[in-house]
């Protein structure tokens, strides 16, 4: 708690400087707070360029975070959030320090410059960083470093969109995928400390200013249900043009990594020449749509162009996320169905707006597939019950439909293009659900801390193990001593050290190896057993530190082959093929 504390600080603070870096490279680029919302205006600071200068600022942009992400963290190209699904799958919960600053940098720039993309991305993967990083500092075990990554995310979402509550249940839906009780409590305390950082900072108001809209007529729910259907298929359609569009960009470039942001730059800002509206993240326009200023045939096109402006940003090597953008898209979407509606069934159908609020949950749902995270941002972004229900009909529906029309989501299917199946390493490891309590071995004869190195080496050579357990001088365990220190120091003794500081008993060489405890789930004692030096490591017990056992990789081996379902033979098994 203390940790997910410190990192929910840690986020809030990175999402206030992430916020100002983006404001900073906005006004610096394009001369304006949001260029979305003005037009075909010149920068101030050029103005003989006219609008023409959105042709060079997404140029100029990937020319300084395309060096920057191919030098210092690759990881930091694209969307983020995959890359945290699988840091918290497969890696432990392992990501680079230096992912969160390169991160911030390249995707305020690539933002500031007019990359048609969202903060929910780069925030997730800076406070995720931020996580991983204090965990790795404090080397605590794998499971509690996956749980400080999913409170770095849960802060940054909660800081940077003022959504306490949205940003614990995308932590958990899309981080985690899970809602244990243990980590549901650490998850809220970081995305609390971090609201109140960003809080105190940033005000209190929402990152949208939405109308309030209520349901008049329980006929409108058949309405707000095939809205639901519609948008997402729009999520669907969104996910699938996404990856196109960046396979297309991988197929046409064959110049070196770090200039293709620069050199698509030219292709994007052609595209927001043409539609200004496209520019950056694009909230103004959402606002705007959703209080029916837009006709119809301008919100199809502002629906059209954002997927394809999202699409190429990310293509071209851009940074940012796609949580904006699938809002952006359900607004057009709903409010097109709203005006429509309202001129099939004048004075029935409600408000327009209604249906662009809906739709903005809708959408995200269909591409994320996130039911309870959409329902919580949008109620955080209205504070309206009467519109929950609505809402949650349209986002159920809209969740059904991706799954019907999709196998995987707008974040599975960038690590399935990888050959990486989150569900599916799920549902076929054998050891998910085993503890190293049930794997392993007796405890080895534990080395007196007063033992000679002499005698300790014949005693390690006679044990075949090539590790030890140590107890200290006090009779308690101290830790574990390798045949290779122990030989190292009766050989090659250290010159810079003296006669009083050279070792003389195994107590002096003991090492503290990664903590492993009895209850600790064998896929996360994994990395620290791959890792250590010598043959095994000791379990320890979690309330007293003391070595309660022994774990090793013939230990791992044998617990997979005993809980691998034995070959079938015979008419069984030419049924099954």
């Amino acid at each position: 708690m203390a940790l997910a504390l410190v990192v929910g600080c840690g986020a809030g603070l990175g999402a206030i400087a992430f916020r100002w870096l983006i404001q900073t490279f906005t006004h610096l680029l394009s001369g304006h707070g949001d260029y979305s919302d003005a037009g075909h205006a010149a920068h101030p600071r050029v103005p003989w360029l006219g609008p023409w200068f959105v042709v060079l600022a997404p140029v100029v942009g990937g020319l300084l975070y395309g060096p920057l992400v191919q030098r210092f963290a690759r990881e930091a190209r694209g969307h983020g959030v995959p890359e945290v699904m699988y840091a918290v799958a497969h890696r432990g919960g392992r990501i680079a320090p230096q992912v969160a600053v390169v991160k911030a940098l390249a995707s305020a720039l690539c933002m500031g410059s007019g990359g048609s993309v969202g903060r929910e991305g780069p925030i997730v993967q800076i406070g995720s960083a931020l996580g991983s990083t204090v965990g790795g500092v404090l080397r605590v075990p794998e499971d509690r470093r996956r749980l400080l990554v999913a409170c770095g995310a849960a802060g940054g979402i909660a800081a940077t969109f003022n959504a306490p509550l949205a940003g614990v249940f995308f932590a958990m839906e899309l981080i985690l995928r899970d809602f244990a009780v243990e980590s549901f409590g650490a998850v809220v305390l970081s995305s609390v400390a971090a609201s109140v950082i960003g809080r105190g900072v940033l005000g209190d108001e929402a990152f949208l200013t939405l109308p309030a809209f209520h349901v008049a007529d329980p006929a409108q729910y058949l309405l707000f249900a095939l809205l639901g259907v519609a948008a997402g298929a729009v999520g669907v359609v969104f996910t699938r043009v996404l990856y196109l569009i960046e396979d297309a960009c991988d197929w046409a470039w064959r110049g070196p990594e770090w200039l293709r942001p620069a050199v698509g730059g030219l292709l994007l800002g052609g595209l927001l020449l043409a539609l200004p509206q496209m520019y950056g993240v694009g909230y103004p326009v959402l606002e705007n749509a959703i209080e029916g200023r837009y006709a119809v045939g301008l919100l199809l096109v502002l629906l059209v162009g954002k997927i394809v402006a999202t699409s190429l940003t990310i293509g071209i090597g851009g940074s940012g996320g796609v949580f904006a953008p699938s809002l952006f898209l359900g607004a057009m979407t709903g409010t097109a169905f709203g005006v429509t509606a309202d001129h099939l069934m004048p004075g029935g159908a409600g408000a327009v707006g209604a249906y662009g609020l809906v739709g903005m949950g809708a959408a995200f749902a269909g591409s994320a597939r996130a039911p309870i995270t959409a329902v919580i941002v949008l109620f955080e972004l209205t504070g309206e019950y009467s519109i929950i229900l609505p809402m949650m009909l349209a986002i159920v529906l809209a969740t059904l439909t991706g799954r019907l029309l999709s196998r995987d989501t707008i974040y599975t299917l960038k690590l399935r293009r990888r050959g990486i199946d989150l569900d599916g390493a799920r549902l076929v490891s054998p050891l998910a659900d085993a503890t190293v309590r049930e794997v392993m071995e007796e405890l080895p004869t534990l080395l007196p801390g007063t033992l000679s190195l002499e005698d300790a080496a014949d005693v390690i050579a006679r044990s075949g193990r090539g590790i030890l357990p140590v107890t200290g001088r006090n009779g308690r365990y101290a830790g574990v001593v390798t045949a290779r220190a122990v030989a190292e120091a009766l050989t090659e003794p250290d010159p810079a050290l003296d006669a009083h500081t050279t070792p003389r008993t195994v107590a002096d060489l003991a090492e503290r190896p990664p903590a492993v405890t009895s209850g600790t789930p064998l896929g996360g004692a994994l990395h620290p057993l791959a890792t250590a030096e010598g043959t095994g490591l000791p379990v320890l017990e979690a309330e007293t530190g003391e070595p309660v056992g022994w774990l090793t990789h013939q230990t791992v081996l044998r617990a997979l082959h005993t809980t691998t379902p034995p070959a079938r033979s015979g008419p069984e098994a030419a049924q099954r093929r």
